[in-house]
């Protein structure tokens, strides 16, 4: 380690990401869609919709979406609630965010590489800062909340579905005319500052102002996308700098690099530019608030999930993963998550550390404490053995909370472990395990196979972790970068423990798989089938992907 100590980590911009696209079979449904908006009301409804089932069911999108029988009769309700799903399983294929090409250093992005990323940031509100995302303001002009028409969409409600495309489309088009403003004819972004400050200070009629009154957004807040605007043209400002190749050689010199976070920078700009030496964070203020509210909604949407695939009942534990990386970026998202899931919430002291947990009432939290099992990384053991502590401490005060067993899940389970095993409560309610010091192997089946113990304490431990496991309905991990997914690493695949709870499950049965996608404004939370599905129809089998690495190579060559 003492190595690693004495290095210099230069950051460098992630390719930017682009939308997947569509294509084949899935850009002929599109079509069809189309088709249906525009002539539904005509004689031509119920053929057009006989014509998307078929299709959809060639494209394999059955598998995803409720689907009649072709021919079967439906009322003109539920046509427009099968066009909708169908609809909104195309926009999530079509919208899903892919790396561009590789990095280059000493190469700034272009101008629609900048484009791609400040719609990404544009996407997020950020009420630390008082600014709220484009498509937020958009919503509001036509009297609508995002986060309803988020939900609408998810549901397959097709007015929804539409509002939704016609946001993300006003959304890119209004940044693309604000970033023409500042790009020359080779594409590149140039003169950054100048042209912004002759936009800003000179009080020239705005272009995404312009661009948005040709649009049923017309009547926009343009007070609050002055703010926002004002926010990303510092952004681009900083996206475009090229300091990466500079600093890399003051670094091989041995010269001084000056020093600044890690980080996402569409999550948190702030780490902008890129050419720093980069340290990552305080282990100890993390989860921030804004991971809090983030993991609230995921959470929510994963048990919403659940009951809704488990005949209407809360899953009564999860197992799940904490990534040391992930956490990095997310600032605490998953440990936040898992916060909440047993109930309790941060509490931060006069220096922002997070260094003790409060219960949240029952009331509060209107569903019962989630117990939970949770499989730490290598790297996360060793950045946040504080914040492991914490929540174990966490885990341990819920299970000693005097509440209903069928409300507390936790103290359910500790109470029927210490009867078990003959210990205490305290000691039953240990939920929180990683590999020894200095192990780094992620394949957590293979590590109870394998187990072996030096005191009946390692051997204790083993069979609260097992009997703890075996209580799980269901399986949890996180996507929160758009840079890798499920089929890109195997990491994902060691550190399932699926198949190991339903070896360890009294009734055999196997939980149900989700995985988190929050590399988006609007999170989701998909099976481990839904994500494949997905994964196979953006990256594996999409020819732009194929094209775009083509592409890359001849640019080498």
């Amino acid at each position: 380690m003492p190595g690693k100590q004495l290095c210099k980590y230069i950051s460098y911009l992630t390719p930017p990401a682009e939308n997947a696209g569509l294509y084949k079979g899935l850009k002929q449904l599109s079509e069809l869609i189309s088709s249906y908006q525009s002539l539904k009301d005509t004689g031509r409804g119920p053929q057009i919709v006989s014509s998307i089932i078929s299709t959809a069911k060639q494209c394999n999108l059955d598998k995803d979406v409720s689907l009649p029988d072709e021919g079967e009769e439906i009322s003109a309700q539920e046509r427009d609630l099968v066009v909708g799903k169908v609809y909104s399983k195309i926009m999530e294929i079509e919208s899903r965010l892919l790396p561009c090409g590789l990095l280059v250093i000493g190469e700034p992005p272009s101008a629609m590489e900048a484009v791609a990323t400040l719609v990404n940031i544009a996407a997020l509100d950020r009420p630390e800062d008082g600014i709220s995302s484009l498509p937020s303001i958009l919503a509001q002009t036509l009297g609508r909340n995002m986060e309803e028409v988020y939900r609408g969409s998810d549901k397959g409600i097709l007015k929804d579905v539409e509002l939704l495309r016609q946001i993300t489309e006003a959304s890119r088009g209004a940044i693309s005319t604000f970033v023409q403003q500042t790009t020359n004819k080779k594409g590149q972004v140039v003169d950054v500052a100048d042209k912004l400050t002759s936009i800003f200070g000179f009080g020239l009629n705005e272009p995404w102002v312009q661009y948005l009154s040709n649009t049923k957004f017309y009547q926009v807040d343009r007070e609050k996308l002055r703010t926002l605007f004002a926010f990303l043209g510092e952004c681009l400002k900083l996206v475009v700098a090229d300091n990466e190749l500079g600093s890399l050689k003051q670094a091989l010199e041995g010269k001084y690099v000056e020093p600044g976070h890690g980080g996402d920078p569409i999550r948190n700009p702030k780490v902008l530019p890129t050419g720093k030496n980069i340290h990552a964070l305080d282990p100890q203020a993390i989860p921030t608030a804004a991971a809090m509210q983030s993991a609230m909604v995921v959470v929510d949407r994963l048990l919403e999930r659940q009951k809704a695939d488990n005949g209407g009942k809360y899953p009564e534990t999860v197992a799940l993963v904490l990534w040391g990386t992930d956490n990095i970026k997310t600032y605490g998202e998953s440990l936040a998550q898992v916060m909440w899931m047993i109930g309790v919430r941060p509490v931060a002291d006069t220096f922002g550390r997070i260094n003790r947990v409060e219960p949240v009432s029952l009331e509060e939290l209107g569903r019962p404490r989630i117990d939970v099992v949770v499989n730490c990384s290598g790297v996360f053991r060793d950045l946040f053995i504080n914040q492991m502590n914490l929540l174990d401490r966490a885990v341990k005060m819920v299970a000693e909370l005097v509440e209903p067993a069928e409300q507390n899940y936790v103290r359910k389970h500790a109470l029927e472990q210490a009867q078990a095993l003959g210990i205490e409560v305290r000691e039953a309610a240990t939920r929180v395990f990683s590999k020894a010091s200095g192990s780094y192997s992620s394949n957590v089946n293979l590590a109870v196979e394998n187990s072996s113990w030096d005191n009946e304490k390692q051997l204790q431990d083993m069979k609260v972790f097992e009997m703890a496991l075996s209580t799980a309905d269901a399986t949890f991990q996180n996507l929160d970068s758009s840079e890798i997914s499920l089929t890109d690493v195997s990491h994902y695949f060691d550190s399932d423990p699926t198949n190991l709870v339903q070896g360890l499950r009294k009734d055999g049965k196997k939980p149900n798989a989700y995985i988190a996608d929050t590399t988006t404004a609007n999170a989701r939370v998909r099976t481990l089938s839904e994500t494949v599905r997905l994964d196979a129809r953006t990256k594996l089998l999409n020819p732009m992907l194929e094209k775009m690495g083509l592409s890359t190579l001849i640019s080498y060559l």
